[in-house]
């Protein structure tokens, strides 16, 4: 039998508060969930506005406990409803100081897998992430899911070759993206960043960008959000530059055993030859 997987995405348009934002993920959810999906995934920070826009400490507010504050927990109870894996961005703070740019991993019976941490933080106009995060510190985990084998990497981590090749040898099948990526510098990398990333390490990927501007600086998120898979192909269409969307798709996971068998980077890799890579 063929192993499809029918996975969602949202991008999203900042509402004005939590409560708000959190419902309007809770809709989409369900409505990812009546279209069949098993899977689903929400934007950096998703029910927050990007408040790395600005530098300023009344933000630290936002953040909440993983697990155990009300937003993942209330997702646990979504998934364990749904039957419906569950990638949930948000901020963490785990004690007194100590801030993440996180996302926690839900099965889909609810139960709570872990968390990925944003390893690679900008500091630049627009994106003053170091002043509200630290690095990440619990390296790149995989989430054994009902759809999977699960992987996280966060908005500006794609920057970086290194997490995603340590997804793909940890045995990642569909990697999960959450961003807030605006017009400007980056924007000609977004629809070509991640589909090289999906080739060079044979599995598929998940872009979510937030969409609209929003009420922290003059950020405009520009969406365009989408699946693509292990050969660097968009499944289905791109979603809107400019407005708020559910985008479902199935993807074939014997795909990735086909192409890892027709492109053997995993073989053909020399590990004892990249020492001098990691050196500082």
């Amino acid at each position: 039998m063929p192993n499809i997987v029918r996975a969602a995405l949202v991008q999203a348009k900042w509402t004005g508060d939590t409560g708000s934002m959190v419902d309007a993920h809770e809709q989409h959810a369900r409505a990812a969930a009546a279209q069949g999906a098993k899977v689903i995934g929400f934007q950096e920070v998703f029910n927050a506005p990007y408040f790395c826009q600005v530098q300023e400490a009344e933000h630290y507010r936002w953040a909440e406990e993983v697990p155990d504050g009300p937003t993942v927990q209330r997702m646990c109870s979504l998934a364990k409803e749904l039957g419906m894996v569950i990638v949930v961005p948000i901020y963490e703070i785990e004690g007194s100081g100590f801030y993440y740019n996180t996302a926690a991993v839900i099965d889909a019976d609810g139960r709570y897998l872990g968390k990925y941490r944003k390893h690679h933080l900008p500091q630049l106009p627009g994106f003053w992430e170091k002043f509200y995060f630290r690095p990440g510190n619990l390296g790149w985990p995989i989430f054994d899911t009902a759809v999977g084998k699960v992987g996280v990497y966060i908005c500006y981590d794609r920057h970086f070759p290194e997490g995603w090749r340590a997804l793909g040898l940890a045995g990642a099948q569909l990697v999960y993206n959450p961003s807030a990526t605006s017009r400007g510098l980056s924007s000609y990398l977004w629809k070509l960043e991640q589909p090289a990333a999906a080739v060079a390490n044979e599995y598929f990927v998940a872009a979510i960008n937030r969409v609209g501007v929003e009420e922290y600086g003059d950020n405009d998120f520009y969406g365009t959000s989408y699946f693509v898979d292990p050969r660097g192909q968009f499944v289905g269409d791109v979603a809107s530059g400019d407005s708020e969307e559910l985008v479902v798709r199935d993807l074939d996971f014997d795909l990735i055993d086909q192409v890892r068998q027709q492109w053997q980077f995993y073989r053909d890799r020399r590990p004892d030859a990249y020492g001098s890579l990691v050196q500082p």
